[in-house]
């Protein structure tokens, strides 16, 4: 391949085409993503002092898990879907799957007892040593090698 000075323009092109493509989309997806990290930060910091930080916390995993409500057109009018229920208006809809999250995050905190003394009883073992200690005390501690 020969090099001219044709081509070194070309090489000088790309580069700068190559620069403003970054300045002009992955800049901004980076700076979007540093002030998402900087608010989670100070929230995080404001948490800490706020005794119902974490039932808050719940309600938005809890939110995560549960799936949106859809708006099915038939005709003229307008149903709305949720967890294969139909129903005639959004409200309806929308309290429906409010009432699924709470449900989803008192069965978090009811669950969450068990969970603790399950994981006194465990020690600071990892599941992967508890799942081998399991195994070789059903088979009498032999092993396959």
């Amino acid at each position: 391949m020969e090099f001219t000075p044709l081509t070194d323009v070309y090489w000088a092109c790309a580069f700068v085409l190559a620069c403003l493509g970054f300045y002009k989309f992955v800049l901004p997806a980076l700076k979007r993503f540093d002030e998402a990290n900087r608010l989670r930060i100070a929230r995080q910091e404001t948490e800490t002092a706020d005794p119902e930080a974490h039932f808050r916390h719940a309600l938005e995993v809890a939110n995560e898990q549960v799936e949106a409500v859809q708006e099915i057109r038939a005709g003229a009018t307008t149903h709305y879907l949720f967890e294969t229920q139909i129903y005639f208006s959004r409200d309806e809809a929308e309290d429906a799957r409010a009432q699924r999250v709470g449900v989803i995050a008192r069965r978090f905190y009811q669950e969450l007892p068990a969970a603790l003394a399950g994981a006194q009883q465990r020690g600071r073992m990892s599941a992967r040593e508890r799942a081998s200690q399991k195994w070789r005390s059903g088979r009498g501690g032999e092993t396959m090698h």
